[in-house]
């Protein structure tokens, strides 16, 4: 072969790999757009049969020529008393307005018999109401006073303390103004325009002067939150974008991130805003920190590889994600990968459905899954030398054994998840957040969203009631003192639950 040949036919090979590539990645976006949003694999069949015996015989492709079948089937008729459907009660706690409605022209000579009750659920707009303080004032006259016509003393009450000093907006507004936000994903001009419709004109920058008072308010309340959370042994890690309004370029964003731990012993949450998805941010926060850290792959966490203070695990789901992505490129090795992982996931729902304690959950793992993750790993050894390190199989099975020390670590102790998947579900208001209000204004304002994230987020994993929580924080916490902050944040179990 000649060397003009040679290069054409590595010309080809390299537009080959290419057309692959490109290829993946169209499926990838097929997969992001109209693709299942769950994580649910249901295996074809179970075992290697299809990975090693790749024949047609049991079946034909329609179309191939094979017989037309016929097919029939029993259709049951609708039985004709069927049963209406039965309204669901409606909550007895709420108040009743009853409404009496007589028969017209009702006759003299007629007795009552009972009643035909009807209840229908109603509106009303919330009620926004101004709360008017009086303070009497009162002076004090003595008798050598009078003598000698001195000035009187005055005696007036207090005012109550009030979340923002000289302000004019009450706990109780404020609360509902940021639970919509955060919570609900209103922006303030969304608030704004509700609010106007009732009759009340308030303007976003007037609420978001609110939003900056309260966060400077709750800013010691949300560092003792934190305080706990690093306090927790066993951590769960990971990171999600915010797009930053940029001074520097005006119309254009900066793409901040949310750092997100979560605490699943103490459950709390804890969101840290960076202007960068850099490995300092994490270095930085968890510095003193002494204990188990769980992640996905994610190289800014490498480091803590080496960190004779924290031990690192990986994240089961992860891995799976790559091999549901590579179904498309080879089936036969992605469904066994995955028919082995859904068996590691069937331990995990026995040891829950069980109430096992933690030493039992250990013992579980040592004994069935230890067995299951040694066959996984030397299939995937062997199975590595025999695909394209660049196709989505191969990717998969790369991500895999790189991080398998950490993949199986949570085998070793009961008290771990196979997964981190707790963390990324206190993620979602984060996404969701940024489909509605589509950005922070600045990078104080990005911290201070993930203060209220890091509350809400918290209340939502003790069953706590957002709003009645907030509204009672901010009541209080102008005279708590530093030392019983403690008792203010949502895993107090006084407060009011949903």
């Amino acid at each position: 072969m000649s060397s003009l040949e040679q290069e054409q036919q590595s010309i080809i090979a390299e537009l080959r790999r290419e057309n692959e590539a490109l290829k993946r990645q169209l499926e990838d976006f097929k997969r992001l757009i109209f693709g299942k949003k769950n994580e649910r694999f249901v295996a074809l069949n179970d075992g290697q049969t299809a990975l090693f015996d790749t024949s047609e015989t049991g079946s034909q492709v329609e179309g191939s020529g094979s017989a037309p079948k016929e097919i029939t089937y029993q259709r049951n008729p609708t039985p004709k008393d069927k049963q209406k459907p039965v309204r669901t009660e409606l909550p007895a706690h709420l108040p009743r307005e009853e409404e009496v409605i007589e028969p017209e022209d009702l006759p003299e000579d007629v007795v009552k018999i009972g009643e035909a009750i009807t209840e229908t659920l109603e509106y009303k707009p919330a009620v926004m109401y101004v709360r008017k303080i009086v303070r009497p004032k009162y002076k004090l006259v003595d008798s050598a006073s009078k003598a000698h016509s001195l000035t009187t003393e005055i005696l007036v009450a207090p005012l109550p303390s009030q979340p923002i000093p000289s302000g004019n907006a009450g706990p109780s507004l404020l609360a509902y103004l940021f639970i919509s936000k955060y919570i609900d994903h209103l922006p303030y001009y969304r608030q704004v325009q509700m609010f106007k419709r009732d009759g009340i004109k308030l303007s976003e920058s007037t609420i978001s002067g609110w939003f900056k008072a309260v966060c400077k308010l709750l800013e010691p309340l949300y560092e003792e939150l934190k305080s706990q959370v690093l306090a927790s042994e066993y951590l769960m890690g990971d990171e999600t974008t915010i797009p930053v309004q940029s001074s520097n370029k005006p119309g254009a964003t900066h793409t901040g991130y949310m750092w997100v731990y979560r605490s699943p012993v103490r459950n709390l949450v804890m969101f840290d805003y960076q202007k960068s998805r850099s490995g300092h941010a994490p270095a930085e926060l968890l510095k003193e920190y002494r204990g188990t850290l769980q992640t996905d792959g994610y190289v800014g966490y490498e480091q803590f590889d080496n960190n004779p203070n924290i031990t690192l695990i990986g994240c089961m789901a992860h891995a799976r994600r790559h091999f549901e992505k590579a179904l498309d490129n080879d089936r036969a090795r992605a469904q066994h990968a995955l028919t082995l992982i859904q068996k590691l996931y069937a331990i995990e729902r026995q040891a829950q459905n069980d109430q096992l304690a933690i030493k039992e959950i250990t013992t579980l793992r040592q004994q069935q899954a230890i067995p299951i993750l040694n066959n996984f790993h030397s299939w995937m050894k062997d199975q590595y030398t025999q695909v394209a390190p660049k196709s989505s199989i191969g990717k998969a099975l790369s991500y895999s054994l790189k991080l398998w020390s950490r993949l199986t670590r949570y085998t070793e102790n009961g008290l771990w998840r196979i997964d981190n998947n707790l963390v990324e579900n206190s993620i979602r208001p984060v996404a969701l957040g940024r489909k509605n209000y589509l950005f922070a204004g600045n990078h104080q304002a990005a911290q201070h969203a993930a203060m209220m994230y890091t509350f809400f987020g918290s209340c939502k994993l003790h069953e706590i009631e957002p709003r009645a929580w907030l509204t009672e924080v901010l009541s209080k916490i102008p005279n708590t003192k530093i030392s019983q902050l403690a008792s203010l944040l949502p895993n107090d179990k006084q407060l009011s639950k949903q």
